[in-house]
């Protein structure tokens, strides 16, 4: 998509924000604020926040990148990434509910769905009028969404599904679900289904260590009924369509990642100053000083390499938008056969690994340094420094193992011949 003239004036040298970007910010910024208790309440009481929806609707959020002409607000790839960057520091429950509604909801409708499909969902989507989620995980397929064994078929004029997902965020909340299932041929398709559709059920997951106050679920799909005109994309293409949501998912939580240490550097900054020990404030220590400047150039280099991937995604977006003038655009890009298209999606697809598996990795750090400064008072889920380090650990596994991730940077240097998966 491309980013509109609102949000079009970031320097890609130096990443100066415009003054639209700033207003957006702001806004974002007191929504944060205005939500920030009752989180944290929800989080100690483990339940989903049903707050998130309300308080963020009139900021315009629920739809940032999605096009105007469906309601959002058309913003750029960077623009959406400084939001959950801001929204990140309130906890990563709120971020990944933005995850599964917009970048691996709407997103895929918008790259890849129909004018039709678009048109049905995406104003209810933007409006927070009905909610998205994004169904690929399921028991023996996590880092390898080819493994997927939840089967589908035709059966008139619908299709029918038949099969498990887990750790499905938005799963008992959502109204819509992008998700993804195998023909006998053993090919993977992308469908839209409605949560309403008969032979669908989820369920919340409980017992979880972190990400207290999101809604993870799973779903079963016990022949499970949906139009055929809810195929996303083309039949048996799917596994490229959910690549290519993966890329927007990982952004996703590379951005909120940064506003994790960011939420952390401000706790130890605060804490250390007013700690008196041995006669004076522990900031003066050059051991809490060392887990501070850690924490400060894990936030320097993560979002810069952030930012660099957030431009390599417009590129690709934009690229994207532009082919879609052609008719017969989806086989090009899904059967990958332009190659300006395969540079692009290779050079996003490699910076977006790089930016996600650097940025969880500091964040895993940076809480802990900040529970370490803190001591006793960050050994509690009352600390918001303790709740970012059980929720960081989740971001080192969801949306591509860090492993994974690791395999994927090194062969992408390598060639493709020594791909190691």
């Amino acid at each position: 998509m491309h980013g509109s003239d609102e949000f079009s004036n970031i320097s890609v040298m130096n990443f100066e924000l415009s003054n639209e970007q700033e207003t957006l910010l702001r806004q974002i910024d007191k929504a944060c604020r205005s939500i920030r208790d009752y989180e944290t309440e929800c989080y100690l009481n483990e339940k989903i926040n049903e707050k998130i929806v309300p308080t963020f609707a009139p900021t315009g959020m629920l739809g940032l990148p999605i096009s105007t002409k469906y309601n959002g607000r058309g913003a750029d790839a960077l623009t959406y990434a400084i939001a959950l960057e801001r929204i990140g520091q309130e906890g990563s429950s709120i971020r990944t509910f933005f995850s599964c509604h917009v970048s691996i909801g709407q997103l895929v409708l918008q790259n890849w769905g129909n004018e039709e499909q678009k048109r049905k969902y995406l104003p209810n989507t933007t409006a927070g009028k009905s909610i998205m989620a994004f169904a690929l995980t399921e028991p023996p397929a996590g880092s390898d969404p080819a493994s997927i064994i939840t089967k589908f078929e035709e059966k008139g004029d619908h299709y029918v599904l038949k099969g498990k997902k887990h750790w499905i965020g938005n799963a008992t909340i959502a109204d819509s679900i992008t998700t993804y299932a195998k023909s006998d041929d053993g090919k993977v398709s992308a469908f839209i289904v409605q949560t309403d559709s008969k032979g669908f059920s989820a369920k919340s997951i409980k017992h979880k260590i972190g990400l207290l106050s999101l809604d993870n679920g799973e779903i079963i799909f016990d022949d499970c009924t949906i139009p055929k005109g809810n195929l996303i994309g083309m039949k048996g293409r799917g596994l490229s369509i959910a690549y290519s949501a993966l890329m927007d998912g990982r952004l996703s939580v590379a951005a909120g990642s940064i506003g994790v240490m960011e939420d952390c550097l401000n706790e130890a900054i605060e804490y250390s100053k007013t700690r008196i020990q041995f006669g004076e404030p522990i900031a003066k220590k050059q051991l809490i000083q060392r887990h501070i400047a850690r924490i400060a150039s894990n936030i320097e280099s993560s979002k810069w390499l952030l930012y660099r991937a957030c431009v390599a995604k417009q590129k690709l977006a934009d690229f994207v938008e532009g082919m879609k003038k052609e008719d017969n655009w989806l086989e090009k890009l899904l059967v990958k056969k332009d190659p300006e298209y395969i540079q692009l999606r290779a050079e996003a697809d490699r910076l977006i690994a790089l930016a996600k598996y650097c940025a969880t990795n500091a964040a895993f750090d940076s809480a802990n340094r900040t529970v370490q400064i803190l001591g006793s008072a960050g050994y509690s889920k009352r600390s918001r420094a303790a709740r970012h380090l059980l929720d960081s650990r989740a971001a080192t596994i969801l949306e591509g193992a860090n492993e994974v991730l690791e395999l994927k940077i090194a062969y992408s240097i390598l060639g493709s011949e020594y791909r190691a998966y």
